[in-house]
């Protein structure tokens, strides 16, 4: 494969995972949230792809290829936000600082769990995300780099 396709793919799974667990840490209630129903997941999954899908002008095939896309990111962050035991990430970061020191074998053990996590769904992840830029025509692929370059969402201009 193609270096920077390569780097396209992580970059999109690894901004993925960064903002979802962001998100979870500063107990968002949006679509992502892990309080969500699975009617609401869906309903903010169906408003993901059609934002992205007028903003790259995508057809029917490409909008399957990205719900599909974002059903694996969404289970990847499930997955991701319940490795490490019981409560979300924020009472899982709170617990390494009960005590009067810092829990390091708890922490090591914490960062293990989320890591085999991001590493168990890796692979579909960038299968998905593969699928979905190969069915982009390379004015699309464009697009997506030019967001990639700029670092916010398209909403925001």
């Amino acid at each position: 494969m193609k270096r920077w396709f390569k780097r396209s793919i992580f970059g999109i799974a690894g901004a993925a995972l960064v903002a979802g667990s962001l998100a979870g840490c500063a107990g968002q209630r949006h679509g992502w949230s892990g309080s969500a129903s699975e009617q609401d997941q869906a309903a903010f999954r169906a408003r993901v792809v059609e934002r992205v899908g007028s903003r790259l002008d995508l057809d029917a095939m490409q909008k399957q290829k990205l719900a599909v896309l974002t059903e694996k990111l969404q289970a990847q962050r499930a997955v991701f936000r319940n490795a490490g035991g019981d409560g979300g990430p924020r009472s899982q970061f709170q617990a390494l600082f009960a005590n009067g020191k810092l829990d390091q074998e708890r922490a090591r053990k914490l960062v293990d769990e989320k890591t085999a996590a991001i590493q168990a769904g890796s692979p579909e992840l960038i299968a998905a995300a593969a699928d979905f830029f190969d069915n982009l025509n390379p004015s699309q692929q464009q697009k997506v780099r030019d967001f990639m370059d700029r670092g916010r969402r398209w909403g925001r201009g």
